[in-house]
Parts: C-alpha cells; sequence; structure tokens
C-alpha cells in the first residue's frame, strides 16, 4: 500500500507581529513582540504530515539565503524528504508578513520570492515521485500551472488530490485542475471568494454550487464551528474540540496535514475528519504556523479526552 505523501507548494519565512489590535487605515500601533518563524502553506502541511507520521515529501523552491537554509531545516528536522527543494539563484526565499491580534485572528501578506519562480518543468522533473504517492497537497501559493501539473499526475498516477485553495483567486478555479481534485478545501473567506456571494447562514449550498465545478468532495473549514464535507453522499459535520485559541495561524495547514495522513493511512472519512479538524484545534492554542503543528501522540490524546 502507497503511504508516500507529496507536497507541491511554498515555502515562506513568517515575519510575524503580536498587536493589541489591528490599526485601522492610516493608523500606527505599537507591537507587542516580533517573531520569525519557517512558514508558507505548502511547507506548513508538509511540517505537519510529518509530525502526525506521515512520510513525506516536498516539492518548492527557496533562494540562496538564509532564510531557504533556515525553512529547508525546520523540514528536514521534523523528517521531510527536502532533495526536491530548488535552491533558486536568482530570487529570495518568499515571505509571509504575518499580523496577529489579540483575540488571535491574523492579517497576511504574501510576498512570493523564489515561490514564484517554481515552473512547470520542475514539477515534471519529480513526475515518478507525485504519480507514486498516495496522497498530493495542493495550494495557491506557487504559479497555478504548477498547481495544475501536479494536479494531473497525481490523479493520473491514482492519488488522492487535496487543494486548499488559498489564496483564493478571484476568477473561478479551472475545470481542468478541479477534475482532478478530491478534496477541495476553501474556508469561510475563501467559499465566499470562490462563489462570488456571501455564504450566509447556508453553507451546504455554497459548499454545493462550488462542487459544480467539478471537485469530487468540498470540505469547508469553519473555525471553531468544525469542518462539513459535502459530498455525492450528502453533507458531515465534523464538530471541532473547544479551546482557546492564540493564534489561528497555519490552523487550515495542520487540518490539511492530518486529513492527508488520515487518507494516506486508509482510514475511514469520518475517523479521517475528526482527526483533521482535532489537529487544527490544537494549533491555534500556540504561536506561530509550524512551531504551533502538534504530535500524533497529542492528538489522540486530545481524541481520547
Amino acid at each position: 500500500m502507497k503511504t508516500q505523501i507529496v507536497v507541491v507548494g511554498s515555502l515562506n519565512a513568517d515575519l510575524v507581529t503580536r498587536l493589541e489590535r489591528f490599526p485601522a487605515p492610516g493608523e500606527t500601533v505599537t507591537a507587542l513582540d516580533f517573531t520569525v518563524h519557517p512558514g508558507g502553506k505548502g511547507a506548513n502541511q508538509a511540517y505537519a504530515a510529518a509530525r502526525l507520521g506521515g512520510q513525506v515529501a516536498m516539492v518548492g523552491s527557496v533562494g540562496r539565503d538564509l532564510y531557504g537554509e533556515r525553512l529547508t531545516e525546520s523540514l528536514r528536522s521534523a523528517g521531510v524528504d527536502v532533495t526536491p527543494v530548488d535552491r533558486d539563484a536568482e530570487a529570495p526565499t518568499g515571505m509571509a508578513f504575518i499580523n496577529v491580534d489579540g483575540s488571535g485572528q491574523n492579517e497576511i501578506v504574501i510576498v512570493p520570492g523564489a515561490n514564484a519562480r517554481l515552473t512547470v518543468e520542475r514539477v515534471r522533473a519529480q513526475e515518478a515521485r507525485i504519480a507514486s504517492a498516495a496522497v498530493v497537497l495542493l495550494q495557491l501559493e506557487v504559479p497555478l500551472p504548477v498547481v495544475e501539473t501536479a494536479a494531473r499526475i497525481a490523479r493520473d498516477g491514482g492519488a488522492v488530490v487535496i487543494l486548499d485553495p488559498a489564496p483564493a483567486p478571484v476568477q473561478p478555479l479551472p475545470a481542468s485542475l478541479l477534475g482532478c481534485v478530491d478534496f477541495l478545501t476553501p474556508n469561510l473567506g475563501e467559499l465566499e471568494t470562490l462563489t462570488g456571494r456571501a455564504v450566509g447562514g447556508d453553507v451546504e449550498a455554497a459548499a454545493r454550487r462550488l462542487a459544480k465545478g467539478g471537485a469530487r468532495r468540498v470540505v469547508v473549514k469553519m473555525g471553531e464551528a468544525g469542518a462539513l464535507l459535502v459530498d455525492a453522499g450528502g453533507p458531515s459535520l465534523w464538530p471541532a474540540p473547544r479551546v482557546k485559541a492564540i493564534d489561528t495561524t497555519g490552523a487550515g495547514d495542520a487540518f490539511n496535514a492530518a486529513l492527508a495522513v488520515a487518507l494516506a493511512e486508509g482510514l475511514p472519512l469520518a475517523e479521517a475528519g475528526r482527526l483533521a479538524v482535532t489537529a487544527g484545534a490544537l494549533c491555534v492554542t500556540r504561536a506561530g504556523a509550524q512551531p504551533s503543528m502538534a504530535s500524533r501522540e497529542e492528538v489522540a490524546a486530545a481524541l481520547a479526552r
């Protein structure tokens, strides 16, 4: 049975500023503190999946700078195979400028850097690795043709394809991509952007509108309310455990990583959902993205409670 998880996506240095509250337009506020963490949606998901016991490889691009060294070393320390990560000589490592307020909510600005230079050719060079995976995790912080190519290779190889549509594009995602996707996992804000209308109180209806684009299943990440799975069998709610949120950065990545690990292990979908919402909930109880990712033992203990 195949157990390999391949992540094709971004690696960023997260520059995190903690604030009591977000500034209004034109306002200056004083920060509580400032830290630098390894991040990027792709790298976060790879790191989290490895922490949960997955056999993980990362396909991406960083610059030939200290941030690139730090990002790849962080992944390596968790057990991720980083040999497919390219070191670009002409672009700096990507960065994310993250503000976190007193309630744990965040605002994020991405500077793509080397992530924008990940090419279709570089992905095709990893075709055998991607095609032989059990699960392939994708996001939208690298060029869309790269995501489409990886999804097509994964689908042709028989892998389960999970697409985190973040950051959500204003233009509809192409049917050629969605047709390769087994699980499309927007949060509520991304669901509104992708469907072009307010969700209101009917998340299921919005998810079904999105599913018409071609993805086999839509899983809406709803924060403390858990997640809603919508597929041909009807809706399923995966409630999240109650926790005190410190920093929501990386929670969606923890969710996707846990879902990938569970599916790679062949767990039933309901059990995979419970693992995913629990991993996401534990993530928000700690600061940072990768530093907040829970181990499999921690998630198992939380599930037991």
